[in-house]
């Protein structure tokens, strides 16, 4: 194998993280990564190395599977719902009469 056709790396350092993430989206995600045979955290740093450049990290194909899984995991949320999304415990607590 010539030198043009060996892929680079990159070393870096990775952390443990705590990250809450809505139910129905992680199990989205895990199934892309299965699929794809990588682990959620390299398909997690994948999609924002892709975002962070202005472009989709999906082709029309994964696309496809998405929107697929979405259904499959009554994912009804989109882009629209980002930074809107509240959870249970919190919503119950604002709609208590005080």
């Amino acid at each position: 194998m010539d030198q043009a056709t060996v892929p680079s790396t990159h070393v870096v350092e990775r952390v443990q993280t705590g990250v809450r993430i809505e139910k129905r989206i992680l199990k989205v995600m895990k199934a892309i990564a299965e699929y794809h045979d990588i682990t959620l955290g390299d398909l997690i740093e994948g999609v924002v190395l892709h975002v962070f450049e202005g472009k989709c990290p999906f082709g029309a194909d994964n696309l496809k599977l998405i929107a697929e899984l979405k259904s499959i995991y009554h994912l009804d949320l989109d882009a629209s719902a980002s930074h809107k999304l509240v959870e249970r415990k919190a919503a119950a607590k604002r709609k208590r009469p005080q």
